[in-house]
């Protein structure tokens, strides 16, 4: 449904999680019986997870130890080669330093520390043999710019997904300045799966999949220390992105006869939240707030995103989530508080099980329905739990 801006301009109406609601269906189902392992094949191989929630590439969210805890239980978590990580031998004090700035002089004193420091491939090749030591998958993140500098350091590690990933990655970059990364001769090229994003449209995540990427990512600007809608004015509400990504999915896979799978990328801060983007078409989730809060992430309870410390341009924010608990009370409970920010997986099998569905699959065609009522209570909870916090 398209409505009037002014009488040159028209736009779609676009929903955001606070927006839309699961409709219970006929049938009920025991959360013990409920499926919600995640899968894709890549050549011949098969890459299983127990949990469908990754880890964003985030500084203040994983590094080598936090993925090890976190493939163990289940998840997949992406480090990020451009980062802290690879810039130091020993980010422990960089870390301290960006816990302790101020609100007001953070992003300033973070380009500092993220400048004085290049990106070393012998730490990139490290850091992820560091992931590897602990029998888990090693997942890591680069950006289309930087992806073929450092590619071959991450491989040398052990790396066995990688994921390309900026604010927005298209498949078809025009450049008078660079020759841009061609994504469908390097992905083709390459012996290991690549996931690709961020997106936010039907075509961007079309074009996309039509690179070989076994996934993308779909989300524009919608994490919690994201401020690129602000900054830039682009993005798309995560329930609408979702579902337009869902829907490229399926054109693509006529086309083609492959199955890419959409993996919600940000905006999401409870098991509700998880369960609304599985319902509106994701096959995964990758989420950095609500793990920023466990007590293995590395940012001492802050996190930023990758833009964050750009030397020209920040986009993002260092934002305080606080320490809630253990990273496996974060994704599997048990939960001590009511909030729905502690045990996501729990909530997301139990909202399944209340509507009925064994798998995610399933899931995906569960009725959703507009209620922009659910905005105004969710803002109205937010307020009484700030005032019970004393804020």
């Amino acid at each position: 449904m398209e409505v009037e801006i002014g009488r040159g301009k028209t736009a779609r109406r676009a929903y955001g999680f606070d927006d839309i609601a699961i409709v219970p269906s006929r049938r009920t189902r025991d959360p013990r019986d409920v499926d919600i392992h995640w899968e894709f094949t890549y050549r011949g191989k098969e890459y299983s997870f127990g949990l469908p929630v990754l880890a964003s590439a985030m500084d203040g969210v994983v590094d080598p130890a936090f993925a090890g805890v976190m493939g163990k239980l289940g998840g997949l978590a992406v480090l990020n080669l451009e980062g802290i990580q690879t810039r130091y031998e020993d980010p422990s004090a960089q870390l301290d330093a960006i816990a302790s700035f101020d609100n007001e002089e953070a992003t300033a004193r973070m380009q500092e520390i993220y400048a004085a420091e290049d990106v070393k491939p012998e730490l990139v090749t490290r850091r992820v043999a560091e992931i590897k030591e602990q029998g888990v998958l090693a997942a890591a993140s680069l950006t289309p710019q930087n992806v073929e500098r450092y590619i071959e350091a991450a491989l040398a590690g052990g790396l066995d997904i990688l994921i390309i990933q900026g604010t927005v990655v298209s498949a078809e970059h025009v450049s008078s300045y660079d020759k841009p990364l061609d994504l469908n001769t390097f992905i083709r090229d390459l012996d290991i799966p690549v996931i690709v994003g961020g997106c936010c449209s039907y075509q961007g995540a079309l074009h996309l999949m039509r690179t070989g990427a076994v996934g993308v990512l779909v989300g524009v600007g919608p994490g919690h220390a994201c401020t690129s809608r602000r900054v830039l004015g682009i993005g798309v509400p995560q329930c609408t992105a979702v579902a337009d990504a869902a829907a490229a999915r399926m054109r693509h896979l006529d086309e083609t006869g492959v199955y890419c799978h959409v993996i919600a990328d940000g905006g999401m801060r409870t098991g509700g939240d998880l369960a609304k983007a599985i319902a509106c078409g994701a096959d995964s989730v990758m989420i950095g707030s609500p793990l920023a809060a466990a007590a293995e992430a590395p940012g001492r309870g802050y996190h930023w995103g990758m833009a964050t410390f750009h030397p020209d341009l920040p986009r993002g924010t260092r934002v305080y989530a606080g320490q809630k608990g253990t990273l496996e009370e974060v994704l599997v409970g048990p939960a001590r508080q009511n909030d729905g920010t502690l045990n996501l997986c729990g909530g997301l099998k139990t909202s399944m099980a209340t509507c009925g569905y064994e798998n995610l699959k399933t899931f995906q065609k569960a009725e959703v329905m507009v209620a922009p009522a659910l905005q105004t209570e969710g803002k109205a909870l937010q307020q009484a739990q700030r005032v019970g916090m004393g804020r």
